[in-house]
């Protein structure tokens, strides 16, 4: 056979020679294998379709194929990198062809390759980064400190003072009050209510300083 592709049809059983008129056309199987043109290397995943229908087959790992079609229609070989072929059965009195078809290669021109051995462009590069969404930081919660405590009471820190001797009244009131009996038992009453009321004062600061960490408090 002329062309790029060889054809070795081999005959297996005869059908008959013509058929009956309204009779439908006779099937025929077609087997074989697909392999490359010269060095008879198989293809395996060959497509061996029936163009009428758009059907077909894949051929297996070593290249052999199995389909069923119609006497008058057209067989299409395809596979990946290499030339398709057609196989027109011509309406052929045969039930069974063994075909071996030999595919070429296919030689793809690729257009004009323009290769640029340069780093990329920095602008690129920059619109690049700008892009990238950078991942916000966890928020982090501070607790709240409370309140510093309040004073239940007023608490006055300062010392009671020591009374100043005043003189009321003339020079011998003041000397009564000094030197006479009744006057040295007055003052010693004042003292004693003075020293209690201090010590009162110092109980209650004593008190309230519980409350601080320091137990100092306001002093």
């Amino acid at each position: 056979m002329r062309g790029s592709a060889g054809l070795l049809l081999v005959c297996l059983t005869f059908g008959r020679a013509q058929a009956q008129a309204g009779s439908p056309l006779p099937t025929v199987r077609v087997s074989g294998t697909v392999s490359v043109a010269g060095s008879k290397k198989p293809i395996p995943g060959a497509s061996v379709q029936i163009q009428r229908t758009r059907t077909g087959v894949a051929a297996n790992a070593e290249g052999n194929f199995l389909i069923t079609a119609l006497s008058t229609d057209t067989l299409l070989f395809r596979a990946i990198g290499y030339k398709s072929h057609r196989l027109v059965l011509g309406g052929t009195a045969l039930s069974q062809l063994v075909v071996q078809m030999a595919l070429v290669r296919d030689s793809v021109q690729l257009g004009e390759v323009r290769v640029t051995a340069d780093r990329p462009d920095r602008a690129s590069i920059n619109r690049a980064l700008r892009n990238i969404k950078r991942p916000t930081p966890p928020v982090v919660k501070i607790p709240k400190r409370g309140p510093k405590p309040k004073p239940l009471f007023a608490v006055d820190s300062t010392a009671p003072k020591a009374e100043a001797p005043t003189i009321s009244g003339s020079n011998v009131d003041w000397l009564y009050e000094q030197f006479s009996r009744e006057g040295k038992q007055r003052r010693k009453v004042e003292q004693l209510k003075a020293r209690d009321a201090a010590e009162e004062a110092q109980k209650r600061r004593a008190e309230y300083n519980k409350a601080f960490r320091d137990n100092r408090g306001y002093e």
